[in-house]
C-alpha cells in the first residue's frame, strides 16, 4: 500500500491522460492515483478505465455527472483519500503542465517538515515557459495581489501543484469551501496557513500544454479577485 496519492481531475484530456498516467506509475516513489473525471465527452475516462486492468490497485477513477468544477473535484478526491490510509496527497493537472518528476520534491519537503509544499513559479529556481507574457504577468500580479490582501507569505498563492500531509485535509471543514477555481486554491493555502499549518514552496517550472485545450476563464480570474476580499473576513477555526 503506498502512502502518497495524487488526484488528477479531467475533462476532456484524452491527448494527454494516458501519458499522465504511465509518467507517474515509472517513478521511483510508488505513487497511487486518483482520476476524477467530470464527465469527459472525448473518452477520457474509458482510456483511464482501461489501463486500471493493466495497473490493478493503484489507478483509481471517480466518474461525476457534467462539469461541476476544479474545487469540487479536488474536494471529492481528498474526501476519497481521507476515507483509506494515504498520509501524502497531492494535487496536479493532467496537462503536463506541472511536470509529475516534482511529486517525489514536493513529497520530500513534507517528510521533511512541511505541512503543505507548493510547487512554486515564483520563488528562486521557479519559471514558466511557454505561456504569453500578458498571462505571466496576470497570473503572477493576481498572487501579489491575493498576498497583499490575506498577509499571508505564500508566494504561488494560485499554484495548484501541491502537496498536502493528512492532518492538514483533516481540519479542513470541506462544506465551507466557497470557491471552485483560481479561488479554491487560494482559499485552501490561506486556510492551512490561518490554522497554523507549515507551508513551503518548492520551486519548479510551469510549462503551458501543448495536447488539449485550457480551461481557463475571465470568470474564474474574476472569481479569484472578489474571492479573496471575502477571504479577508472569514472566520476560520
Amino acid at each position: 500500500m503506498s502512502d502518497s496519492l495524487v488526484i488528477i481531475p479531467t475533462y476532456n484530456e484524452k491527448e494527454n491522460v494516458e501519458r499522465m498516467i504511465r509518467k507517474v506509475f515509472s517513478l521511483a516513489c510508488p505513487f497511487h492515483l486518483l482520476i476524477v473525471d467530470d464527465g469527459s465527452p472525448d473518452g477520457t475516462a474509458d482510456i483511464v478505465k482501461r489501463l486500471m486492468k493493466e495497473f490493478p490497485d493503484k489507478l483509481f477513477i471517480e466518474e461525476r455527472k457534467g462539469k461541476l468544477g476544479l474545487g469540487t473535484a479536488y474536494i471529492h478526491g481528498f474526501q476519497w483519500a481521507l476515507k483509506r490510509s494515504y498520509e501524502y496527497i497531492f494535487e496536479m493537472d493532467c496537462d503536463f503542465s506541472h511536470n509529475p518528476a516534482d511529486l517525489i520534491r514536493l513529497r520530500e519537503a513534507c517528510v521533511n517538515g512541511a505541512d503543505v509544499a507548493i510547487g512554486s513559479r515564483y520563488v528562486p529556481g521557479g519559471k514558466i515557459e511557454n505561456w504569453p507574457k500578458a498571462r505571466v504577468l496576470m497570473s503572477y500580479f493576481a498572487s501579489v495581489y491575493a498576498r497583499m490582501v490575506l498577509w499571508i507569505p505564500i508566494h504561488d498563492t494560485t499554484a495548484g501543484f501541491k502537496c498536502y500531509k493528512r492532518k492538514v485535509l483533516e481540519r479542513i471543514d470541506f462544506n465551507e469551501i466557497k470557491f471552485v477555481g483560481y479561488a479554491f486554491q487560494i482559499e485552501m493555502k490561506y486556510i492551512a496557513h490561518k490554522l497554523g499549518f507549515k507551508v513551503s514552496e518548492v520551486p519548479i517550472t510551469f510549462t503551458d500544454r501543448t495536447e488539449g485545450v485550457s480551461k481557463m476563464s475571465k470568470g474564474i480570474f474574476k472569481e479569484a479577485f472578489w474571492g479573496v476580499l471575502q477571504m479577508r473576513f472569514m472566520t476560520i477555526s
